[in-house]
């Protein structure tokens, strides 16, 4: 049995769980309740050990003591973002191995790849979103399984799956990185409802950035 102790500062109380499967309910509430700081720009939360040991969470960083930073939602989702896409810092020699190793295999350009990691987790190993997704591509639990990740904070094994599924969605749109985009974040079936990129406001923007980030990639690798 784990006991976790978590402590978010927007709904002021303490609460604490005893069975690990809560934790992700967790994750949801807290992205509830706390979604106006985080459209401002608050995009993490903190996991660190109390003075008495118990795993515990915070939207405020802990004082005098180690932690562990974990984001809550996709990195280039945010409708107000004050990031300059064009001129944010690139991740250039992260994961290369992983990355280019996966690209060959299922023949996805590693600027591509990188464009996605970016704006899907800000090359966070460890990032979880509000929805559940996981790890550096985002995976989905159900995804990350169907695409034989077994565990998703592993980057080797993130970026396969996560390179295996963007092979699949570019032969899906005849290698049109728009539509690959915007089916990577609000699903296929959304893609196939409004025969093309979705209206909906936070994936206009994810494409539009994950566009802006894959130029700047391809001109730079």
């Amino acid at each position: 049995m784990l006991l976790l102790s978590i402590t978010p500062t927007c709904p002021s109380s303490t609460i604490i769980i005893k069975n690990i499967f809560l934790y992700f309910l967790f994750i949801l509430t807290l992205s509830f309740y706390c979604n106006q700081s985080y459209g401002q720009g608050k995009t993490l939360i903190y996991k660190y050990k109390s003075a008495k040991g118990v795993l515990s969470f915070s939207d405020t960083q802990p004082l005098n003591t180690s932690y562990e930073q974990v984001r809550v939602n996709c990195y280039a989702c945010q409708l107000n973002s004050p990031i300059s896409w064009h001129k944010t810092t690139l991740y250039l020699t992260q994961y290369s191995n992983d990355i280019n190793r996966a690209a060959a295999l299922y023949k996805v350009e590693p600027a591509f790849i990188r464009a996605i990691i970016h704006a899907e987790s800000h090359f966070d190993v460890k990032a979880i979103s509000k929805q559940g997704a996981q790890g550096l591509m985002q995976l989905m639990p159900k995804t990350a399984q169907m695409l034989g990740v077994k565990n998703p904070f592993i980057a080797k094994q993130n970026i396969n799956g996560g390179v295996k599924h963007l092979a699949y969605l570019l032969n899906t749109y005849q290698g049109n990185n728009s539509l690959v985009a915007a089916a990577y974040n609000a699903g296929e079936g959304a893609v196939k409802k409004y025969s093309g990129i979705p209206p909906f406001k936070e994936t206009k923007v994810y494409v539009e950035r994950v566009g802006i980030l894959y130029q700047r990639y391809l001109k730079t690798l």
